[in-house]
């Protein structure tokens, strides 16, 4: 299983920010939003993405998506998801 995160800060900003916290996945960078805007996340108006979180197949495909992301449980969250959709660890 692979993981990351994806923000629309700056690749320098995304490094301190995952070192701060010693993360052990990476944050990838899309600090003009294209990919925000693709996903459909990106809110012009606030000119940064909602929180959302994909979940994506081998395949490919996304498996599911989670628009309620909140920041204090969303470790939980992601593993129940994962277990749900049967990729666990």
């Amino acid at each position: 299983m692979v993981y990351f995160a994806a923000s629309c800060d700056d690749a320098e900003t995304n490094r301190k920010f995952a070192q701060s916290l010693e993360l052990d996945y990476p944050i990838l960078s899309d600090p003009d939003g294209t990919t925000a805007k693709a996903y459909g996340v990106y809110v012009e108006a606030r000119g940064f993405p909602r929180r959302v979180t994909f979940y994506i197949g081998k395949d490919g495909k996304i498996a599911a998506i989670d628009t309620r992301v909140n920041v204090r449980r969303h470790g939980a969250d992601i593993a129940k998801k994962l277990k749900e959709l049967g990729l666990e660890k």
